[in-house]
């Protein structure tokens, strides 16, 4: 696992309660974020997966206590279960180790479910514009539909998780199952109008840099400037 630590003096916002550790993880540089309290030690794990059993013992080694998992969408490589012939661990190894409550979007709670095999009683259907605080932390949900019909970001501070609806240089498919151009293309307009130094955090490592200001990813991403709907369609095919 490597990890970028943005705690303390290396946070991404001026107070120092705010805990954020990104982690690149598997084949497919997967990011798992660690977002938290740093004076309650209370964090939530975003998109834990490829090894559980390494983020379990990442987390106690730094006197950090679980208490809960962030889902931006169901595919098998940011939440574990079944990618083709291969089994990945995600959230269904975690409740196992260190039960806790999985937060996902609603309209993404029966692929989660499906994809991992947790029950119904595991999961917290959140909506857009909900909020949850870890310890003092709040991270409020932006539902941000296009590569899965429960796609969601979560704004904390000054920071965007934004999984895989928007990379540094890029955006998330839209030809898979599930996926629609129309509704990414609203997502993007929606998450460019974010203020300039929002700290885009991606779910993977797809850029010339695991982050970026979200003025810089305006810079160089062209999928934030597309200002119409024909051209996105043209664009996209």
């Amino acid at each position: 696992m490597n990890r970028n630590t943005t705690d303390e003096k290396k946070t991404h916002e001026p107070e120092n309660e705010l805990l954020i550790e990104q982690i690149e993880i598997g084949p497919m540089q997967n990011f798992v974020y660690v977002v938290g309290s740093q004076s309650t030690r209370e964090v939530a794990l975003v998109d834990p997966a490829w090894d559980i059993e390494g983020l379990l013992d990442h987390l106690a080694e730094r006197d950090l206590k679980l208490t809960a998992a962030l889902v931006t969408h169901y595919h098998p490589d940011h939440i574990g279960g079944s990618f083709g012939s291969h089994k990945i661990a995600g959230i269904s190894e975690l409740l196992v180790r260190n039960p806790v409550r999985i937060y996902a979007h609603k309209a993404e709670a029966a692929g989660v479910r499906k994809v991992t095999g947790i029950s119904e009683t595991d999961l917290v259907k959140v909506d857009s514009g909900d909020r949850l605080c870890i310890g003092n932390i709040e991270v409020e949900f932006l539902h941000t539909p296009g590569h899965t019909p429960g796609s969601q970001c979560f704004r904390i501070k000054n920071s965007l998780v934004s999984g895989d609806t928007l990379f540094v240089q890029g955006c998330g498919r839209v030809d898979l199952p599930g996926s629609d151009p129309e509704q990414m293309y609203h997502s993007l307009r929606k998450l460019s109008g974010l203020p300039d130094d929002t700290v885009l955090l991606p779910g993977h490592n797809y850029g010339a840099m695991p982050s970026a200001s979200l003025e810089e990813t305006r810079a160089q991403n062209p999928y934030l400037n597309i200002r119409d709907l024909p051209t996105w369609r043209s664009m996209m095919g």
